[in-house]
């Protein structure tokens, strides 16, 4: 069930980021959900490292670190996959 959990979150997490970005991202929906997912795994750890991952009540900290991360990651992710898919194109 864990599994489950984290393509969801990481499904969702992708889709704030890429509200986030300005512009439209070209990227498509299983790669932004893999670096949702990504995104989630490093907003935890950053927040493990912090000391904030767990805290009485919701993990307002926690929750927003993983949508930075989402959001960085998300932003390389479309520069990479654009730089991809532009040298594909020209050859």
């Amino acid at each position: 069930m864990g599994w489950l959990w984290a393509i969801i979150v990481g499904f969702v997490l992708g889709l704030i980021a890429k509200a986030i970005l300005p512009g439209k991202q070209h990227m498509p929906l299983w790669l932004t959900t893999i670096l949702g997912i990504g995104g989630a795994a490093l907003g935890n750890w950053i927040a493990m490292g912090l000391g904030i991952a767990e805290t009485s009540g919701i993990d307002w900290g926690r929750h927003l670190l993983q949508i930075a991360a989402a959001v960085v990651l998300v932003f390389l992710g479309e520069m990479a996959y654009n730089a991809g898919r532009g040298s594909r194109q020209r050859a």
